[in-house]
This record gives structure tokens, C-alpha cells and sequence, in this order.
């Protein structure tokens, strides 16, 4: 199967999210990830089956990807997903930097069906003070020591 069939694959990551439904594991979502033809990576939503809030298809997908692939970066691949990616999944997209990102349903869609992120993009958007989670900075005497020890070392892989 030719790596630039699109709709093959897009069919492939809402096959994993209909069969996640099917099998009740979790949120109606699957992702996968593809290189050269081929399927590195495979995703569903296990958020409730595994009680971990970062269990998003996407996110399953590109470690899963990345073990195959022995590094931390999809560079050369390209990102298969049901719905259109959350802003934690976006944040994971851009971190793994794969070549291209595909999606069929938008996130107005799953808003539809009870997954709503419009309340992350707009918490995202206010100053912290303001967000409805505080967040506030403590300042420590050692607050920069892992940061010194970054900027010094000499064995240090960037990314």
C-alpha cells in the first residue's frame, strides 16, 4: 500500500477508533503513525481502561512509533488520526516532529459527542493568574541548578 494513500490510511485510524468503541476501552479515537509504507505506530484512546488522562491516541500512537523507530523524533513519517488533536496531542505532534498530520473528523465534531476541548484553547490563551487551575511560580535559590547543569554539559542530546 503506497505510503501517499491517504484515504487507506485515514480509513485505518478510524477503524482503531471504532474498534476501541466496540471493545469499550475507551474514547471513541484512534491514530496511527506511518513510515515508508508502513505502520511504525498504532493508537487508541485508553484514557478510562488505563486511568491516565495522557492516554490519547495520538500520544499512544507516536510512543509506540518512536520504540520502533529507537529515537524521539518521526521525522520522515506522517500522523494517521480519527479526530482532529486535542491541544496536549498538538503539543506531542510538534515535539515528534513527523512530517505531516492528517485528521477526519474536526474537533467541532467530537465537541458534538461530549469531548469538548474549547475550554483548554481558552484557558491556554489567559494569563495564569487568570486560568481557572491556578498556576503560580516559586522561585527557589536552586530553582536554575538542572538549567546550569543542561547549559555545562557536554553529553547532552538537544532536541
Amino acid at each position: 500500500m503506497g505510503e501517499n494513500n491517504h484515504q487507506y490510511w485515514m480509513k485505518t485510524a478510524v477503524r482503531e477508533a471504532y474498534e476501541n468503541v466496540r471493545l469499550a476501552q475507551g474514547g471513541p479515537f484512534g491514530a496511527i503513525v506511518v513510515k515508508d509504507g508502513k505502520i511504525i505506530g498504532t493508537g487508541r484512546n485508553l484514557v478510562t481502561s488505563l486511568n491516565d488522562p495522557t492516554a490519547h491516541a495520538e500520544v499512544q500512537a507516536i510512543r509506540e512509533a518512536c520504540r520502533h523507530l529507537g529515537d524521539f523524533q518521526l521525522k520522515g513519517c506522517t500522523i494517521y488520526t480519527s479526530c482532529e488533536p486535542c491541544p496536549m496531542c498538538i503539543g506531542a505532534i510538534y515535539w515528534a516532529r513527523p512530517d505531516a498530520v492528517y485528521y477526519a473528523c474536526t474537533k467541532e465534531e467530537a465537541a458534538g459527542i461530549g469531548f469538548d476541548d474549547q475550554f483548554i484553547y481558552e484557558e491556554i490563551a489567559k494569563p495564569m493568574d487568570q486560568r481557572f487551575i491556578p498556576m503560580e511560580q516559586i522561585k527557589t535559590a536552586e530553582s536554575l541548578l538542572p538549567f546550569n547543569a543542561w547549559r555545562a554539559s557536554s553529553s547532552k542530546i538537544e532536541y
